[in-house]
């Protein structure tokens, strides 16, 4: 073996090593709705089906594969640190889930003992509370509710220490019927990802290039947003987003089913025609048609294809949003003003093609490390 072999294959990882996972741990008291959460998530349950789901009964773990491998654990509402079966120290992040109606003190001294714990092994840890259902009350009782849980927490942490008072610990309001859940999950992933800071120097130069206000690096399936440019997360803006990619998620299989139909029917003979006679022994190649979609992202002779759309809104909304496939898992959308689009649309496509082609140097990067193969 010689010297430039033998340091590509110290380069290269071992096989059959499994990922590095970023672990979350998903906590809560019971029926507060920590399975529901993930269900919706990851396993596009809809929203009106989650209340038929069973309790958890033993930690569930749950992979999760986006610009970095993550690994969700969730917890039954009766598990504690000792039980937990593993060390706080594994953990990159805690989510801990709070019934917006439920203002006893169970909840909140099961909290506080899981943020005790983890700052005394791991001071770094990522501590965030999610006061769900956030559906079930009025504006002002939700907002008064929210107000007094925070209250809570924070005066339970002081009793414990004074220094637990400067605990970053962040509240998010919650719920399984609106888009405030995707956005609160993706600013836990946004503190997992080490190449964020590159992510969102990517989207401020498309949006600078483009004269795009806004801009979102989604994962397709969770419609969870790994990163997205400097300017201030607009709500409606980030609804609209959503829903576009959910329509191009339930739209998106039948084109691949119709256009699979297509190549099936040219493949066909033509059932007026008859096959002359064989002449000879030999036998024929099978010729019937291997009906296969081609993966865009794998390695051929031809030149990949990457998805793309595009949707206007009404005209009282002069708004054109925008959809770039860039990695398997990951898909720019973009809210682009329509005179821009159509007059420069040549220049729009000139940077998503710079855009992907950095986001998938960083992805690959990522990739890389998680298996291994980067110290």
């Amino acid at each position: 073996m010689g010297p430039q072999q033998q340091q590509e294959s110290c380069l290269k990882p071992p096989q059959n090593v499994p990922l590095h996972r970023s672990k979350i741990l998903f906590l809560g008291t019971r029926r507060s709705g920590k399975t529901s959460i993930l269900q919706v998530l990851f396993k596009n349950l809809p929203s009106k089906q989650t209340f038929y789901l069973e309790p958890t009964m033993r930690v569930t773990k749950h992979p999760f594969d986006t610009l970095i491998p993550l690994e969700i654990w969730d917890c039954p509402g009766n598990i504690t640190v000792d039980t937990l079966g593993a060390p706080l120290s594994d953990f990159a992040s805690i989510v801990f889930v709070i019934d917006i109606r439920d203002l006893y003190q169970q909840p909140v001294v099961k909290l506080v003992e899981f943020i005790v714990a983890a700052c005394q092994v791991n001071p770094n840890i990522n501590l965030e509370v999610f006061v769900h259902k956030a559906e079930k009350l009025q504006e002002d009782d939700k907002i008064e509710n929210f107000r007094q849980i925070h209250e809570r927490v924070m005066d339970r942490l002081v009793d414990e220490s004074p220094e637990y008072e400067q605990v970053p610990l962040n509240f998010h309001l919650t719920s399984v019927y609106d888009y405030s859940l995707q956005e609160a999950f993706s600013r836990v992933i946004h503190k997992l990802i080490d190449s964020l800071p590159y992510l969102e120097n990517l989207l401020n130069i498309f949006c600078a290039n483009t004269s795009s206000p806004k801009a979102f690096l989604f994962d397709t399936t969770s419609k969870l947003y790994v990163a997205t440019d400097a300017s201030p997360v607009d709500q409606a803006t980030h609804n609209l987003c959503c829903d576009y990619l959910q329509m191009l998620n339930s739209f998106g299989p039948l084109y691949k089913y119709g256009r699979q139909n297509m190549h099936r029917s040219n493949a066909q003979p033509d059932s007026s025609t008859v096959a002359p006679p064989a002449t000879t022994a030999t036998p024929s190649p099978d010729l019937s048609p291997q009906i296969d979609i081609p993966d865009p992202f794998k390695s051929s002779t031809k030149a990949p294809f990457y998805p793309s759309a595009s949707t206007s809104l009404s005209p009282s909304q002069p708004v054109t949003l925008t959809y770039h496939l860039v990695t398997p898992h990951l898909a720019l959308v973009a809210s682009l003003p329509t005179p821009v689009f159509e007059m420069r649309r040549g220049l729009v496509e000139w940077n998503v093609i710079w855009f992907r082609e950095g986001v998938r140097e960083i992805w690959e990067v990522e990739k890389e490390r998680s298996e291994g193969g980067l110290a």
